[in-house]
């Protein structure tokens, strides 16, 4: 199949400016209905995570697809969701702070579900306080850390806390969810069936605790992409949460749940200078590329912020992007001749494909040989 990234290799499709991104539409709808599929053969339900994406034409094709509703990260993405036609969010983020919860609650009264989150009494009590206010009920999930010591209840903890909000008169506790990715025994793994395993029984035997209490757990929810389809192959979840597998991106492929042809964006930039053979300077910076990912540290031993394709359509393994300012990208050679010159676009694959999204205000989208622009409608959306 040709790709939109080969038929701008063959001067068959240009883009109109750069630093920008390009994604294939086809091979969107690829990804799309293999990750569905396989979860929905383990009769499982697929609330893939927009924090991929931002964009509600692409949360309306996962929906299409069969997926059972999405999930955001922050209120102010699933208000941009519900205004582009979704009905079934849940907010995974701990629920704290009035102007947060009042703008949930306003929510709640325009789509047919909304379910939002909980990990300390704190945070569940003010919600329960304001739905009190308000006349209404709200449905929450409990967060448990399984080992990613970010968010969640710690599970010596969990059955407590778990109590305490079923006793709550305007919070419906209906299941508990976590964020675990590829951790194993608490330390990073490159296991993803174990990290799978761990994840799912983890929160299947906590479930079960919780409803000898007598609290009507309805969903457990788990798994992000690399370990979203064994998780759901275990039987053990009620749902899992991936969102990376909608583009893919090279941290994907260094977690063994992409291959490099499932990689639906790419980034372009122009090379602006080419001061000496060993170094040449593209648009795109810190504004372009995001350096939420250390290099060189293993397991990804990611050796530049983005990765450089060559003519051939592979990376180029020659090229590293180590060094950026905010409007420049400094491209070094290992051999200390870059080939590049001054005008020539380069193409990149993102390490992070999340957080380069969240850079763009736009996005080029390629399908039935049409080019077309798309706002990132949730970019930024941190509230």
């Amino acid at each position: 199949m040709e790709t939109a990234f080969d038929l701008v290799r063959g001067g068959k499709l240009f883009l109109p400016e750069t630093p920008s991104i390009l994604i294939d539409g086809a091979l969107v709808r690829r990804n799309i209905d293999r990750v569905q599929s396989a979860v929905a053969a383990c009769g499982c339900k697929l609330r893939p995570h927009i924090k991929t994406h931002k964009m509600p034409c692409f949360a309306r094709l996962q929906l299409e697809a069969g997926a059972a509703g999405i999930t955001c990260a922050k209120v102010s993405e699933a208000e941009v969701m519900a205004e582009g036609g979704a009905e079934d969010i849940f907010i995974a983020y701990p629920m704290v702070g009035s102007f947060r919860i009042q703008r949930a609650l306003q929510l709640q009264k325009k789509i047919r579900r909304l379910i939002l989150a909980v990990d300390s009494w704190e945070g569940a009590l003010a919600l329960d306080q304001a739905a009190a206010e308000a006349g209404m009920i709200c449905e929450v999930r409990l967060e448990i850390d399984t080992g990613a010591k970010r968010t969640g209840v710690l599970r010596e903890q969990y059955l407590q806390l778990g109590k305490q909000i079923a006793g709550l008169r305007n919070l419906r506790l209906t299941g508990i969810y976590t964020f675990k990715s590829l951790i194993l025994q608490g330390e990073p793994t490159e296991d993803n069936e174990a990290a799978a395993r761990e994840e799912a029984e983890l929160m299947w035997e906590m479930a079960q605790s919780l409803k000898a209490t007598g609290i009507p757990i309805e969903e457990i929810s788990a798994g992000s992409t690399p370990t979203g389809i064994p998780v759901a192959k275990t039987g053990l979840v009620t749902e899992v949460r991936p969102g990376t597998y909608i583009f893919g991106d090279w941290m994907l492929t260094r977690e063994h749940c992409a291959v490099f042809e499932d990689i639906a964006v790419r980034l372009y930039t122009t090379v602006v200078s080419t001061p000496a053979p060993e170094y040449a300077v593209i648009d795109g910076g810190t504004k372009t590329f995001p350096m939420d990912i250390p290099l060189d540290l293993a397991p990804g031993c990611y050796p530049g912020y983005a990765i450089p394709i060559g003519v051939n359509g592979l990376p180029n393994e020659n090229l590293q992007l180590r060094r950026m300012n905010e409007e420049h990208g400094i491209l070094t050679a290992k051999n200390g001749v870059t080939g590049l010159r001054v005008g020539q676009r380069l193409e990149l694959v993102p390490i992070h494909v999340c957080t380069a999204i969240n850079l763009q205000n736009s996005v080029f989208v390629w399908e039935d040989h049409r080019l077309q622009r798309v706002p990132v409608s949730a970019r930024g959306m941190s509230v």
